[in-house]
């Protein structure tokens, strides 16, 4: 995501198969964070994922505190705990979340 020409977010979508998705590494720029960065972000790259005919998008987060204001956007925006996905195995530093489009 740019304003201007400065690069202050980005993240990206990986096919897990023809209708599964997984949200990977979404990032804001440190001094653009509680900015809205995040969720104009995020409602984006949702959008793009409907538009490429994904029903699900998915994701892995940390389980520290540090993580929990990500984990509030993303229940913000519908996504759920659930059990691990594609690859990933259940780990004390993870959790996962999925929603439908």
């Amino acid at each position: 995501m740019l304003d201007g020409e400065t690069v202050v977010g980005c993240g990206a979508v990986k096919r897990l198969d023809a209708g599964h998705a997984e949200l990977k590494s979404m990032r804001t720029a440190v001094d653009r964070q509680r900015g809205g960065i995040a969720s104009r972000l995020l409602e984006h790259i949702l959008g793009e994922a409907r538009g490429m005919g994904f029903g699900r998008v998915s994701l892995e987060t940390g389980s520290e505190e540090f993580f929990l204001p990500a984990r509030r956007l993303y229940e913000r925006f519908g996504f759920g705990y659930c059990d691990p996905f594609g690859g990933y195995r259940p780990d004390p530093n993870s959790v996962f979340m999925t929603r439908l489009l």
